[in-house]
């Protein structure tokens, strides 16, 4: 059952860091990083007077404990069970009053160490402002715009847990706090993300944008003729529906957005309750994922090149290639088959293309490979719907019997083979097929909203019962309310504005793109949702956590399996707050991990300069996390959860640092 929460807080809390959004971040000044600020001679006061300090608090411990023996002692000197009984009790009492004091003792050890704790982390070189570990080196930064108009650098994932940077990565000289949602979906700033020159020659209707003095702004459908209104209609047209809002009562909520451009599309698909996950190469200037993000919109790094998504089998109702890059004919087909593995049974695979026009089919190679591609689409049991000027819709087969009708490859996957589980494991040429419980066709799926509350028989398919999910769903609602009542208004959507922000328009949203690191079920995802907060989550399934990722994405939420030693697949500072719920228990119980510093120096580079970072967890965990936090100068304070829970909530704010 859920608990209140206490209002009592503990930690380094309390100082307000908000101010004006023009605030600019250098990671050279030593007064505001804390790095080289001290002298020889301070750093020897420092450490005779933490030398001192201990000396103090082992003589009290010491006296405390010897004064607990000889107390003990004289108490079970008495005559008698009764006597011995009561000396017993008397003893564990004072016993934890002796543990209460040492712990008190050492925290008046640390005051008197002039707040002495572990050395806070380098802030990172300049160069390193960008980082993407697994896609990118610092050392090896490279300025796009001088290599010319059209170069795209990408680069495949490779995770190294040594070698990773160990600094925190500062934002650019000129950064500003993001604009926020919604009016982020119509114009960002320029120098939040790195773009050259070549970015603002793309006329297409994805990669739209306008570039002012100090803001980057994509034109709305109201200055389009063939805006991404009119395309998303034809779409809904070309599947047989009146128009996009019939979406979800044709069974489409999540989709797949092969690189979208700016997230042009998923902006526009939001609005009629369609969760759009965008997904691109590694690029490292004018990077769709980086500028989506910016703009409040779901995107991640990833790629068909040589490994499966971090997604599981049958995730998406729709997954949408407007001229991407991907070269659906080559690799035998690989690329389609991981498209199919993907796609619900019904789901659609909409493709726009200049390669199938008239004017393009005149050429012999394009030919061969139109030819190429509609096969293996028929090989694979799809149908196409309908072919419209560029765009081309297939809809993949709900008939079980069509596979084993086929008399052409792919072959059906084995018994042994796991869709569910796909880790960047290299692309598989078998078809998953159709012996999963979850192989329902997405017309006879529950529709948005009501999609969110599983019912019993979809939860047996995971093997959830219905009294924990129900358990699970009212404790989340419960907390997000207690996490509503003690944050506001520094954190959530509720407060109108921050200290020196002009008014913003509604609905005040200070939160947009959230990232759950521990996400079970999807609970702290649905309770937002349902508390009417325009915000999005990103619901991490921990590769060495029960893999509850396919009974999210059966909920209608979006999310993907990740290894939290390893980086995770977006750029820095792309989150405005980062939740995990036991996150620090689950890394407990493995060996031979990385540390909790590594962890969180992570976090840190995916979180936004006056982000937030929630950690619910047990209460040594969350002390010890709060040392950590320290190390990575956040802002930091403990709140109780329940006066008689184990359970602490650690609250931590990324600082913005200024000159």
């Amino acid at each position: 059952m859920s608990r209140p929460l206490y209002r009592g807080f503990s930690g380094s809390g309390g100082k307000d860091r908000c101010a004006d959004e023009d605030r600019h971040y250098d990671p050279k000044e030593p007064a505001e990083n804390g790095i080289g600020a001290g002298t020889a001679a301070r750093g020897r006061k420092r450490h005779l007077a933490a030398a001192a300090a201990r000396i103090g608090v082992l003589v009290l411990a010491a006296a405390a404990l010897v004064g607990s023996v000889a107390w003990a002692g004289s108490l079970y000197a008495g005559r008698g069970a009764a006597a011995a009984m009561a000396a017993a009790s008397a003893h564990r009492g004072y016993r934890r009053l002796q543990e209460q004091l040492v712990t008190d003792l050492l925290d008046i050890g640390v005051l008197a160490g002039g707040g002495l704790r572990s050395r806070e982390a380098e802030v990172c070189a300049a160069e390193y402002e960008n980082y993407v570990p697994c896609y990118y080196n610092g050392s090896d930064a490279v300025d796009v715009s001088d290599l010319g108009g059209g170069v795209v650098i990408s680069y495949d994932r490779q995770c190294a847990r040594d070698g990773r940077a160990t600094c925190l990565v500062a934002p650019p000289r000129a950064y500003r706090t993001p604009v926020r949602w919604p009016s982020s979906k119509e114009f960002i700033w320029k120098d939040n993300v790195r773009i050259s020159g070549h970015e603002f020659s793309s006329g297409s209707l994805f990669k739209r944008m306008m570039v002012e003095e100090d803001q980057i702004s994509f034109p709305s459908d109201a200055h389009m003729s063939d805006g991404v209104e009119d395309y998303a209609h034809q779409i809904a047209e070309m599947i047989g529906l009146r128009n996009e809002f019939n979406f979800n009562e044709a069974g489409v909520r999540t989709v797949l957005d092969i690189e979208c451009g700016f997230g042009t599309l998923g902006a526009h698909l939001f609005e009629r309750d369609l969760l759009t996950m965008c997904i691109a190469n590694y690029e490292s200037s004018g990077s769709q994922v980086q500028i989506t993000l910016e703009r409040g919109i779901p995107a991640l790094i990833g790629s068909f090149a040589s490994k499966q998504l971090p997604y599981p089998y049958l995730s998406f109702d729709m997954v949408h290639c407007a001229r991407c890059n991907v070269e659906w004919d080559k690799n035998d087909g690989g690329f389609l088959v991981e498209v199919d593995r993907l796609l619900r049974p019904g789901g659609y695979f909409v493709w726009t293309t200049s390669l199938n026009t008239h004017r393009a089919l005149r050429d012999k190679e394009n030919q061969k490979k139109w030819t190429t591609i509609r096969n293996l689409a028929n090989n694979l049991c799809w149908e196409m719907l309908s072919q419209q000027d560029e765009t081309i819709v297939w809809k993949k087969t709900n008939k079980r019997d069509c596979y084993s009708s086929r008399k052409s490859e792919p072959v059906l996957c084995a018994k042994s083979h796991d869709p569910e589980s796909p880790y960047y494991k290299p692309l598989n040429p078998c078809i998953a097929g159709t012996r999963s419980k979850r192989w329902i066709p997405i017309e006879h799926r529950t529709a948005w909203p009501s999609q969110a509350r599983l019912n019993s028989t979809e939860l047996d398919i995971h093997g959830v019962t219905s009294e924990v999910f129900g358990e699970d769903t009212s404790t989340w609602d419960s907390m997000v309310r207690n996490y509503w009542s003690l944050l506001s208004p520094l954190i959530f959507s509720d407060h109108p504005k921050r200290p020196g922000d002009e008014e913003p328009q509604p609905p005040f949203n200070m939160l947009r793109n959230v990232l759950d690191m521990n996400a079970h079920f999807g609970g702290f995802n649905a309770a937002l949702l349902k508390s009417g907060k325009s915000v999005w989550v990103m619901n991490v399934v921990p590769t060495n956590a029960p893999n509850y990722l396919p009974l999210i994405f059966d909920r209608g939420f979006i999310g993907v399996q990740h290894d939290w030693c390893e980086a995770f697949p977006t750029y820095p500072r792309t989150y405005d707050m980062v939740h995990a719920d036991g996150f620090l228990s689950l890394e407990k119980r493995q060996k031979r991990r990385c540390s909790t510093l590594d962890i969180f120096l992570e976090v840190d580079r995916i979180v936004r300069p006056e982000g937030w970072i929630i950690i619910r967890d047990t209460a040594p965990l969350i002390e010890a996390a709060r040392s950590v936090a320290a190390q990575l100068r956040w802002d930091a304070r403990i709140l109780d959860l329940d006066i008689a829970s184990d359970e602490k909530l650690l609250v931590c704010q990324k600082p913005f640092l200024k000159k």
